[in-house]
């Protein structure tokens, strides 16, 4: 049933504005399932505890992870009722809980989820304002605005963590990219292409092909074709590719597998085909299941990550691709989009305030 304060999402006149220092505007689900069972609400929102910080929330990435939580398919399951949502964010910092240093009221920041946070349910970001560690927090530059900065940082870590922390890409690497068209593929692709490499964009049918060559894929391979392995040889003179970056692994996990070169690295960071996974025992192939926390586990590793990416951004080299932003009121619909898997590039969903 619904609470009192309960506003319906799909209303056009709503508007998403503060409720005051101690309350904000979250969006919740009590059930899984389809996108419809999201909603706004009022929230509690104390004080910024101590190394906290308070940030009101510009605009908001949206992640296949959300997804997943919603509909009960993640890793991890939805503490119900009225689980929120959401690891990736900007704003600007609105108050500083004590112990923080260098964070101060007014800065542009960005947030991502750090694998010490409590999950989703408890400290997601879908809402006009939160209370979130310092730690999560990365100083937004200047060149940087909100919708870039709720956009490039998830993706970026992943590819770059997996393709240059493990991967060792190099110039002249062939790469091959499943799911091209989606944030991580695509920055992947001008990862690829920062360092030299060739990247090899793998999309499910033609329809994509020509964007993906505009945004940087040097070949494009559409899966529905078949012989995607046979593609991959054709273009590297039979050797195959030394690094293969897959998010659907599956049942043709091993197939795919056949187009790494001999002593290269299949990469999974994904698995939008839950079906069980054979792993490919046959093959001279480094196999690495890669999780964007590799990332924080290491200091070192997420400086250089946090430097490449950022001079990426100001260079326009690295560049997140929007495929659409929703209104904060419109967030069943902006997972709607992500559910049809026609988008090109990161869904960001906005906030006015």
């Amino acid at each position: 049933m619904k609470t009192e304060h309960r506003t319906e999402i799909e209303r056009p006149s709503l508007s998403v504005v503060s409720t005051g220092p101690s309350s904000a505007r979250a969006v919740l689900f009590d059930t899984l399932g389809a996108p419809d069972v999201l909603y706004l609400d009022d929230v509690e929102l104390p004080e910024p505890g101590p190394a906290e910080v308070r940030v009101r929330v510009e605009a908001i990435g949206v992640n296949r992870g959300d997804v997943l939580l919603r509909a009960g398919g993640y890793y991890y399951d939805a503490v119900l009722p009225r689980s929120r949502l959401g690891t990736e964010a900007a704003g600007v910092v609105e108050a500083v809980g004590a112990g923080v240093d260098g964070f101060a009221v007014g800065d542009a920041v960005s947030l991502v989820a750090r694998p010490t946070d409590g999950g989703m349910s408890t400290d997601g970001v879908y809402a006009d304002r939160v209370n979130v560690p310092a730690a999560r927090l990365i100083r937004r530059p200047d060149h940087m605005d909100a919708v870039t900065g709720a956009a490039v940082w998830v993706a970026a870590f992943t590819a770059y963590g997996a393709l240059v922390e493990v991967g060792r890409m190099q110039p002249g690497d062939t790469v091959v990219i499943t799911a091209a068209s989606s944030a991580v593929g695509l920055a992947a692709i001008q990862l690829a292409n920062c360092l030299g490499a060739t990247p090899v964009a793998v999309t499910r049918t033609g329809a994509k092909a020509e964007r993906l060559r505009e945004i940087g894929a040097a070949h494009v391979i559409a899966s529905d074709d078949g012989a995607v392995v046979e593609q991959v040889h054709a273009l590297t003179g039979g050797h195959g590719a030394r690094l293969v970056f897959d998010s659907v692994a599956g049942p043709d996990l091993p197939t795919l597998a056949r187009a790494v070169a001999a002593d290269g690295m299949l990469i999974v960071y994904g698995s939008l085909d839950p079906r069980p996974a054979p792993l490919p025992m046959w093959w001279p192939v480094n196999v690495y299941g890669y999780a964007v926390f590799h990332l924080f586990a290491d200091p070192g590793r997420l400086r250089r990550a946090e430097a490449f990416i950022g001079n990426g951004v100001r260079r326009g080299v690295l560049a997140p691709v929007i495929d659409r932003t929703f209104d904060l009121s419109d967030v069943a619909a902006a997972h709607r989009r992500m559910e049809t898997n026609n988008q090109i590039g990161k869904i960001v969903i906005t906030v006015g305030h």
